[in-house]
């Protein structure tokens, strides 16, 4: 990973799951506390999600610090289906042991997985960027770190807080140790 340290932030509290659902008061209240935490991280390049609630997580640390937010639908949630599920929570674990099973209109761990496999990749060939925050969905971000830590399964993924943030580093992307630095 070129020694950037990856800064994987979980959106704080939104009113939904659809793409342009925004964030509770609770969650504009985490995402203003985020501003003195990631200021620490020493952020220089931000990444997001396009979804509101990741937007909005990240624009008060963004006007703070003077970044401009670059958005990339590779970090977008992962779509489990199209379709309602009763029992979504009970299909979403089948999915941490089957990488490849898929239900209508959504996609697999494999695929969503890939997404933010090549997010991290195009990170971390910029040149000049040491600390990258990528504000992202709980459910994606989990099958990353599955990718890395097979023990980051489906329990971890439920323990994921609104706003988490996760530090992936190393020299080499087989090397990458996950590190949860800050919880509420």
């Amino acid at each position: 990973m070129h020694n950037k340290r990856l800064y994987f932030i979980r959106h704080c509290k939104a009113e939904g799951q659809e793409e342009n659902a925004v964030l509770t008061l609770e969650g504009e209240a985490s995402a203003n506390d985020l501003v003195s935490v990631l200021e620490k991280l020493q952020i220089d390049y931000l990444i997001s999600s396009p979804f509101q609630r990741a937007i909005q997580t990240i624009h008060p640390f963004s006007f703070h610090a003077g970044l401009q937010i670059h958005t990339h639908e590779g970090l977008g949630e992962r779509i489990l289906s199209k379709e309602p599920m009763d029992d979504w929570l009970v299909q979403l674990k089948k999915t941490f042991e089957d990488k490849d099973l898929t239900f209508p209109g959504g996609e697999s761990s494999r695929e969503a997985l890939g997404r933010i496999l090549n997010v991290v990749n195009e990170v971390s060939g910029i040149k000049g960027v040491k600390n990258v925050g990528i504000v992202s969905h709980g459910n994606i971000m989990s099958l990353l770190f599955n990718h890395f830590d097979s023990t980051f399964d489906f329990d971890e993924w439920s323990r994921m807080k609104n706003p988490d943030i996760f530090l992936l580093e190393g020299s080499n992307i087989s090397r990458v140790e996950i590190e949860k630095i800050l919880s509420n």
